[in-house]
């Protein structure tokens, strides 16, 4: 499961560049279509996250704030997606999504025991 996790983050964040890239482009509609399929992919990343969640044997403090911090990532995602599609300011949900991918990155390969690095 957390292969398909692993994907469905990376095909967000490529997305989430073609969103950019259209919405830059002022190619409204296929900002829109793919935005829509970004939306999708965070199906996906919810159900593999919480079936990764789910199978932790005892959740402790550290797989909660994973959590919200994931969906923090994803609320970030789209708020950026949203900014620039409306040609706003998206500094602050940048910083932020930067913020919440560094800490995803370190709780869920570095910290966590279902980690990839070694402890």
């Amino acid at each position: 499961m957390a292969h398909l996790h692993i994907t469905s983050w990376v095909i967000a964040l490529a997305l989430l560049i073609l969103v950019l890239t259209f919405s830059r482009a002022g190619r409204a509609k296929p900002a829109k279509i793919t935005q829509m399929i970004l939306r999708l992919d965070y199906l996906l990343i919810l159900y593999s996250g919480g079936s990764l969640f789910a199978s932790y044997a005892s959740i402790d403090l550290l797989v909660i704030v994973k959590l919200l911090v994931g969906l923090w990532a994803i609320a970030s995602i789209e708020m950026v997606a949203i900014k620039v599609s409306k040609s706003e300011s998206a500094s602050s949900w940048w910083i932020q999504l930067l913020a919440a991918f560094a800490l995803a990155l370190i709780l869920g390969f570095g910290i966590l025991p279902m980690g990839i690095l070694p402890a």
